[in-house]
């Protein structure tokens, strides 16, 4: 479950690096509620939280720890196509500074942040150095829809 994925190494753009992956970004999800997807203020972008709809259910009773890092990795590609949406161009990322992750998980379930590791692997391979970020990984009683995970980031934005 070790997530180097060291065949983008070579590569420049994190576009470029998300195909060497052999993944792409998904088509922005519409919200669910009053909110926007990101919001910028000055050279930093905020999140609203992406869950999945591949992985519904708990950490720890319906899901593996296989499925919930496959599904952090999803939340992260969901986030990743919302800054895209905002900024046009995955390279004007200067820093990943933090993402803060919710696991939908059982009362004794306690490897969220070996959950979270799909987020943070998948950021490392496609931003590199920059992509490294500081991180909280909590479990929750429930999460919308039933979500395996859901994520929210903070970028610092180059123009």
């Amino acid at each position: 479950m070790k997530g180097d994925f060291g065949v983008a190494e070579q590569l420049q753009t994190p576009e470029q690096n998300l195909e060497a992956l052999g993944l792409a970004l998904p088509e922005l999800r519409t919200p669910v509620g009053n909110y926007v997807a990101s919001v910028r203020t000055g050279n930093l972008l905020f999140t609203a939280g992406q869950g999945v709809d591949q992985y519904k259910g708990k950490l720890g009773r319906d899901l593996t720890l296989e499925e919930g890092y496959l599904a952090s990795r999803q939340s992260m590609l969901n986030l990743l196509a919302a800054v895209k949406a905002e900024i046009g161009d995955l390279g004007k990322v200067k820093k990943i500074v933090k993402i803060l992750g919710f696991v939908n998980s059982t009362e004794d379930f306690t490897d969220q942040p070996k959950v979270m590791n799909g987020a943070s692997d998948l950021l490392v391979a496609v931003f590199k150095e920059k992509g490294k970020h500081g991180r909280s990984a909590v479990g929750m009683a429930q999460l919308p829809n039933n979500t395996a995970v859901e994520i929210e980031m903070v970028l610092e934005i180059e123009e």
